[in-house]
């Protein structure tokens, strides 16, 4: 009843772990994923970053001594900022392979076009079922136009599955000036599937020590309604896969996913606020839900309300919109009662 395909694997179920340091680079939580019924799991990023550091500290030592003055500034290297290494995240996937049975998925995180995207060759051979390129970048130059920005996507995506056999996937940020036109060029530059969307962390002032501060801030149920809008204006009408992922934490969020044309749903942010075990939750739910509406299986829900199928298609885009804006009711009892305030 829950079995579905996601870049050409085999599921048990759309209930997919996605890529989260906490959850993956623990390996005994790799097997207490796979009980509590994931279907899949990606496994945290390595960054490019991460392969350049490891460039840098390869040259570091082949140089080392060779400033020994006294005023040299060091002889120890910069302190990490990255877990592990790239030779350890290809031993860490040979080892989640020997583990578990469920699909594993690898991540690469990176932004521009470069020698980072020759190690999915390193990843595939380490056992990866399939890879997913986490694209994360935030331009900031005024003179790169969207057009050059959305090539190097495409550059980066083209690289990648042109040096492996391996399907893959590439996870995008909703902000493009026409998402539509980008996923069709992907899809074009050969990947299977599309992972929608990736949160951008925002960053905060500290009043106290004066500094940029980061704070992850987990999903909620609401954050779910940018991917479902866009998964299904795209689903049928270009030739991949959809994993739709942010607020989905219950049955009911993974089942409008599926109905708007996802294959796979993506869960990180309720597992790491309910724990591992939510994922049985969620199954029984999803199975409960199908028997209740007579489905027979995810294929006969899958799509069913994207845009091409729903009774409405303009209702995702400026039709819903103006729908909400002007049908809003809002409390204006206290405006209506100034003297409350005022005196």
């Amino acid at each position: 009843m829950l079995a579905t395909r996601y870049l050409g694997l085999d599921l048990r179920s759309p209930l997919v772990v996605g890529a989260c340091g906490p959850l993956t680079e623990d390996l005994t939580h790799l097997r207490q994923l796979e009980d509590a019924g994931a279907a899949a799991i990606v496994l945290h990023s390595l960054f490019e970053e991460q392969l350049q550091a490891d460039r840098t500290a390869l040259d570091y030592h082949f140089a080392q001594g060779t400033e020994s003055y006294a005023e040299a500034l060091t002889y120890a290297p910069p302190q990490a900022l990255f877990h592990v290494s790239a030779s350890a995240y290809l031993n860490h996937i040979q080892r989640a392979k020997a583990m578990v049975n469920v699909p594993i998925i690898a991540s690469l995180n990176g932004s521009t076009p470069g020698g980072w995207t020759d190690y999915a060759k390193d990843i595939e051979a380490a056992g990866a079922d399939a890879l997913e390129l986490n694209i994360y970048a935030v331009p900031t130059d005024p003179n790169q136009t969207a057009a050059q920005i959305e090539q190097a996507y495409v550059d980066i995506a083209y690289a990648v599955t042109h040096s492996v056999t391996i399907p893959v996937a590439v996870k995008l940020s909703p902000y493009f000036t026409n998402l539509a036109h980008l996923a069709h060029r992907l899809a074009l530059a050969g990947v299977d599937g599309l992972v929608l969307f990736n949160r951008f962390y925002q960053p905060d002032i500290d009043l106290e020590t004066l500094e940029v501060s980061s704070h992850v801030l987990l999903s909620t149920p609401q954050d779910l309604r940018l991917p479902l809008r866009w998964i299904a204006i795209l689903f049928g009408t270009l030739p991949v896969d959809f994993a739709a992922t942010s607020g989905i934490h219950q049955a009911e969020d993974a089942i409008k996913m599926l109905m708007a044309g996802a294959n796979v749903t993506m869960m990180v942010s309720a597992l790491l606020r309910h724990g591992i075990d939510h994922l049985r939750t969620v199954e029984q739910g999803l199975r409960g839900w199908l028997q209740d509406h007579e489905y027979d299986s995810i294929q006969q829900l899958q799509g069913s309300m994207s845009q091409l199928n729903c009774p409405n298609p303009q209702a995702f885009e400026r039709a819903q919109y103006i729908k909400s804006i002007q049908t809003y009711q809002a409390n204006l009892a206290q405006i209506d009662q100034p003297s409350r305030y005022f005196g």
